[in-house]
């Protein structure tokens, strides 16, 4: 029994040995200055420590992220806001990119499906929903035929032509 409690009294001085260490850590960091991220501090143009929605314009599908990264609802986003937006923007990346590889598959099923093309000869590429057509095409019926599958499938949300007719 003593060799029971012995271990019970130290793991109780270990856990608040460890407790007290911590908490004193995390004060000391927290006196410590917060580092500017390196693409924070490249996309505040006016270097005035926050990044607004002028900043990230052009930015693809960060328009979304910066609303939901947005705690405060003052329309700027602070450090901290700036690593959630990041985070959200790599998710919503992650998942258009996934998107748009299932769309790519369904688009190309579809030509091959199709008994009068040469499907083989058509590369099908997708960005955001959008479908391009890339290749070579016997005759202009080709080309109309290809475009038409293309935009038969269920999500496409337009399709670019770049066929050549041999």
């Amino acid at each position: 029994m003593k060799f029971n409690r012995a271990i019970s009294r130290n793991a109780a001085i270990a856990l608040a040995a460890s407790a007290a260490f911590g908490t004193a850590s995390s004060v000391m960091a927290a006196d410590k200055p917060q580092e500017a991220n390196p693409k924070f501090v490249k996309m505040d143009k006016n270097k005035d420590g926050f990044i607004t929605r002028d900043e990230v314009t052009g930015i693809r599908w960060y328009d979304k992220a910066f609303d939901q990264a947005d705690e405060n609802r003052d329309d700027r986003l602070d450090q901290t806001e700036f690593v959630k937006a990041e985070a959200i923007q790599d998710r919503m990346a992650a998942g258009k990119y996934v998107s748009d590889s299932a769309l790519t598959a369904k688009v190309k099923a579809a030509l091959i499906k199709e008994q009068k093309l040469k499907a083989l000869d058509v590369n099908v590429e997708t960005l955001g929903g959008e479908v391009m057509l890339s290749g070579f095409v016997r005759d202009e019926a080709q080309r109309t035929k290809a475009i038409q599958v293309a935009n038969s499938v269920n999500g496409v949300a337009s399709v670019r032509d770049a066929l050549v007719v041999k």
